[in-house]
């Protein structure tokens, strides 16, 4: 009936790094080429840090997988060059609706303010997303991505890791000055490391059901039903992915059989009863799974730092796995990059776990009580739960404590060391230690988006009502950031546009909206401090060249 995906098959093929009669030493080594890898990968290869990559399989992940991809997975996305590719084939949606039994009780939007580059939410299968990192890792002619390549020993001392690779020619060693451990949820690399996940593991199932149609329905929303009339479970989600692929979700209790559950006689009569029988479909991928909520206490092992799934796992409600992985390996990679330069404290290679434990931490807190609300564990949690729909469908009130899966949004990095505390007032939602807004801009006179133009390095947004404000002793402070050891390039922030001559690492950005200036509550002569994560990292409401360099400083890790 309808078209499916063809699985690409990558070769294997020998490295010369196999002929060595000495294991070759390697600034950065990568096991797992997943969604998380293949990021970590391509980010160390924009920034010209030459990369292997390891996997023992030879294709991309069967099944969808991961299928809802945030805002902010977009704009790194975006920033790894891979971001428009995600767009254009996935599908596009910023609106949920939530049902309870037969009715609509109400709706939400995940990006409820306009003129953004990016939706709340995309979703696309993880093969086509892992299909699209390959290809751009290929443009890279110093990446090595080895597939058929198995790590079965690792060990390290204070200046190299040491890892020991099976491959179909035998095995081999090669050194590392570090190693990203992306490998997934039962983590090979952990394991040989003598560390642990631990955590909760729930005592409930779920069935998925991939299924190919071509009735539209059923818009481009994501719809989630509490006591579903067509279903004997608590819940039944439903999304929309591309090629007329349908993702569907049944909750099946913790006493259901899964082999019995995955047989086609038993999924097709319950995807039946809630398409409709006249509804003419295909299945395409079914898998039932348990999940657990589980974390390794520290994410950095010496030289041996962990991302995504081998470091965390969260239930898949409110989409939180793959997001919050790639936004590990963009916390971590540009610390490391300083450490392979010499020009990185044990500070800032410790905040990777600090910042990304937090995160997990409060990924792991909402995705366990999205499972708890979900699949209430006794009658009287369910009586309550059903209570608070019955009321939301009336009430306003009641709606913030409905939780069909809290979706992921990037965690705020409060009272996290390296981030600058406000000692100024602020009003607006962006805080210190979130990612910076974005919004239309022009540069140059060409229209751009304000994320388009951060990332990679340290950058400076300085507010300027006037134009005639800008003075040769201001430009002779903001020339000095080019002369620090991070070097910081500075946007000018204007209102209206004007012609000046300004030094390398100076340009002048044109707010024509001024979306920028009021979602950073921005004032004349106020500043902000971006990371090369595009994490806002210190603010202040006037601008003076020792503060900014102190919060730089922080940011480092270093002391001024």
């Amino acid at each position: 009936m309808l078209a499916s995906y063809q699985f690409p098959q990558y070769s294997y093929q020998r490295s010369t790094d196999q002929d060595s009669t000495t294991p070759v030493q390697h600034p950065v080594v990568i096991i797992g080429a997943g969604p998380i890898g293949l990021a970590a990968a391509v980010d160390f290869s924009t920034k010209g840090i030459p990369v292997v990559l390891l996997d023992d399989n030879n294709t991309v992940s069967v099944g969808s997988r991961a299928v809802c991809y945030a805002k902010r997975f977009l704009d790194i996305s975006d920033r790894l060059g891979v971001g428009q590719r995600l767009i254009d084939k996935g599908v596009t949606w910023n609106i949920g609706k939530v049902f309870f039994e037969e009715e609509q009780i109400y709706s939400f939007n995940m990006l409820a303010e306009e003129h953004h580059r990016r939706p709340g939410f995309i979703n696309l299968q993880q093969y086509y997303l892992e299909q699209f990192y390959v290809e751009r890792l290929m443009q890279f002619p110093q990446a090595s991505l080895r597939w058929k390549n198995k790590l079965i020993a690792i060990q390290q001392n204070q200046q190299t890791v040491t890892l020991t690779i099976e491959t179909p020619d035998g095995t081999y060693q090669l050194q590392a000055d570090y190693v990203l451990a992306c490998d997934g949820a039962n983590s090979k690399t952990r394991s040989l490391c003598g560390l642990e996940a631990k955590g909760q593991v729930f005592q409930d199932r779920f069935l998925i059901a991939d299924v190919l149609m071509t009735d539209q329905r059923f818009p481009a929303e994501r719809w989630f039903w509490f006591n579903p009339p067509f279903h004997q479970g608590s819940s039944t989600l439903l999304h929309r992915q591309p090629d007329n692929l349908w993702r569907i979700d049944f909750d099946l209790g913790w006493d259901a059989d899964p082999e019995l559950e995955k047989r086609p006689e038993n999924i097709i009569p319950r995807v039946k009863a809630f398409l409709g029988e006249d509804v003419d479909f295909e299945l395409e991928w079914t898998s039932v799974y348990t999940f657990g909520c589980r974390r390794m206490q520290d994410f950095r092992h010496k030289r041996i730092f962990f991302a995504g799934d081998s470091a965390h796992q969260v239930s898949p409600f409110g989409a939180r796995g793959a997001n919050s992985g790639i936004e590990d390996v963009d916390n971590l990679v540009w610390k490391i990059e300083l450490a392979l330069k010499g020009q990185a404290s044990e500070e800032l290679l410790n905040s990777y776990s600090e910042e990304r434990g937090l995160a997990a931490d409060e990924n792991i807190l909402n995705s366990t009580r999205s499972t708890d609300f979900i699949t209430p564990k006794n009658p009287a949690n369910k009586v309550l739960r059903d209570a608070v729909l019955t009321l939301a469908k009336e009430f306003s009130f009641a709606r913030p404590l409905v939780n069909s899966g809290r979706l992921s949004v990037p965690p705020i990095l409060r009272n996290c060391s390296l981030i600058s505390a406000d000692t100024d007032s602020f009003d607006c939602a962006v805080e210190v230690g979130s990612p910076c807004t974005d919004g239309p801009i022009t540069l140059s006179g060409a229209e751009r988006y304000l994320l388009s133009l951060l990332g990679n390095k340290f950058h400076c947004l300085l507010f300027i009502d006037d134009h005639q404000q800008i003075d040769q002793q201001l430009i002779e402070q903001l020339v000095k950031l080019q002369q620090c050891q991070q070097p910081i390039d500075t946007y000018i922030v204007l209102k209206e546009p004007c012609q000046l001559q300004l030094p390398d690492g100076v340009a002048i950005i044109v707010d024509h909206l001024q979306l920028i200036n009021a979602r950073l509550d921005a004032s004349n002569q106020c500043f902000y401090l971006i990371r090369p994560d595009q994490i806002i990292s210190g603010r202040g409401r006037k601008f003076s060249l020792d503060s900014l360099l102190n919060m730089q400083a922080c940011a480092l890790g270093e002391l001024r």
